[in-house]
C-alpha cells in the first residue's frame, strides 16, 4: 500500500529518485524499495506518475519514459532534471541559520550529527555563507521549561508515555492528562509539546510553561497510526469555522490578555489600550473572563454576548446587599 505523505513530500521524493534510478538502470524493484526507503507499490505509483510528466507540450518525445517490466527499472528522456538537486543561496543560508538555531535547541538530541551537516554546509556555501553570521536567531527557555524539555527528550528517546497536569487559560481549568510525545516545536516564541492525548482521542499541543507537572510512566509512548503532525506553520492555534469571533476593548492593565489568548487581530492605541478580537469556541470563557476584568475590559461583539455578560455583571451587583 502506498504512503500517506503530501503533494510536497512525494515531489520532493520523485525529484530525488529521477536521478537515483537515472544512475542504476536496470536496478532491481525489490532493490530499489529497501534504498529508497518505500514499498514496492509505491515504487510502481511513482513510475506510473513519471510516465504522464515532462516538459511542456505533452509530446511522447516531451515525457519522462518509465519502464518497469520483469521487475528491472529503466528511465530514460529525464535530462532536465538528471542532477541532483541544488540548493540556491538564499537556501543555504536559511537552512544554515536554521541548523544553528537547531543547535542551541535545549533538550534537542543528535547535537553532533546537527554539527557536522552544519559543517558540510557552511564549507559548500563558502564565502557566500558568510551572510548567515549576521542573523541570530533566539530560542529561549526559562529553567522550568528547559527540566520539561529534558523530560520530553528523554520519553522521546524510551518512547515512554507522559503523564501532565496542563493550565487551559481559555477554558481556567487545570487537566491531568497521559500523552504520547511525538515531538517539541517552538511557535511565536513559545515552547510546545506536540503529543497523542489519551484524554481527547487526537493529537494536541501543550504550552511548556502551562505544564504544571510532569511525569514519565513505565508505560509504551508510541502515538498509534493515526497520530499525524499538525500544520502548524508558524501558529500554534488552529481555529475552527464554528468559532465566535468576539470584539473587546481592553484598557492597558489588561494589555496582557493579547498574548495570553488566541488573538484573529490587535489593534493598539497610543494611550496603550487595544482593540482586538478574539476566537471563541466557547464563549463562557469570554463571560469569565470579562468578569474577572471589571471595567478593564469590554465586549462590543457580537451584541448577544455583550448582553449576557452586562446582565451577568448586573445580577451579580444586586446579590450583593447595600450597606
Amino acid at each position: 500500500m502506498a504512503v500517506h505523505e503530501t503533494a510536497t513530500e512525494r515531489l520532493s521524493r520523485l525529484l530525488t529518485m529521477v536521478p537515483w534510478l537515472l544512475n542504476r538502470q536496470g536496478i532491481d524493484i525489490d532493490e530499489a524499495a529497501r534504498e529508497l526507503g518505500v514499498s514496492q507499490e509505491q515504487i510502481v505509483d511513482d513510475l506510473q506518475l513519471l510516465f504522464v510528466c515532462g516538459t511542456p507540450g505533452h509530446y511522447p518525445d516531451d515525457l519522462i519514459e518509465a519502464s518497469w517490466e520483469g521487475g528491472r527499472v529503466h528511465v530514460g528522456n529525464v535530462e532536465a532534471i538528471a542532477r541532483p538537486l541544488r540548493l540556491g543561496r538564499d537556501e543555504a543560508l536559511a537552512l544554515i541559520v536554521a541548523l544553528r538555531a537547531l543547535a542551541a535547541t535545549p533538550g534537542i538530541g543528535a547535537r553532533e550529527a546537527i554539527q557536522r551537516a552544519l559543517h558540510k554546509l557552511e564549507d559548500a556555501a563558502g564565502a557566500e555563507g558568510s551572510a548567515a553570521a549576521q542573523v541570530s536567531v533566539s530560542l529561549e527557555a526559562s529553567e522550568t521549561e528547559q527540566e520539561r524539555l529534558e523530560q520530553i527528550r528523554e520519553a522521546l528517546a524510551g518512547t515512554r508515555r507522559i503523564h501532565i497536569r496542563h493550565y487551559n487559560p481559555t477554558r481556567d481549568e487545570t487537566t491531568e492528562r497521559d500523552v504520547d510525545p511525538m515531538r517539541v516545536v517552538s511557535l511565536e516564541g513559545r515552547w510546545y509539546l506536540e503529543a497523542w492525548c489519551h484524554r481527547a482521542q487526537d493529537v494536541r499541543l501543550f504550552r511548556l510553561d502551562r505544564i504544571e507537572s510532569l511525569d514519565l510512566l513505565d508505560v509504551d509512548g508510541t502515538p498509534p497510526a493515526q497520530a499525524r503532525p499538525r500544520q502548524t506553520s508558524s501558529t500554534a492555534f488552529q481555529g475552527s469555522p464554528d468559532d465566535v469571533l468576539v470584539e473587546m476593548e481592553l484598557a492597558p492593565r489588561a494589555a496582557w490578555v493579547a498574548e495570553n489568548f488566541p488573538m484573529e487581530s490587535v489593534d493598539r492605541h497610543d494611550d496603550g489600550s487595544l482593540s482586538v478580537t478574539v476566537r471563541a469556541s466557547d464563549p463562557a470563557w469570554v463571560r469569565r473572563l470579562v468578569w474577572r476584568l471589571g471595567g478593564d475590559a469590554v465586549v462590543t461583539g457580537p451584541s448577544g454576548l455583550a448582553a449576557e455578560i452586562r446582565d451577568g455583571a448586573a445580577r451579580a451587583v444586586q446579590s450583593y446587599p447595600l450597606h
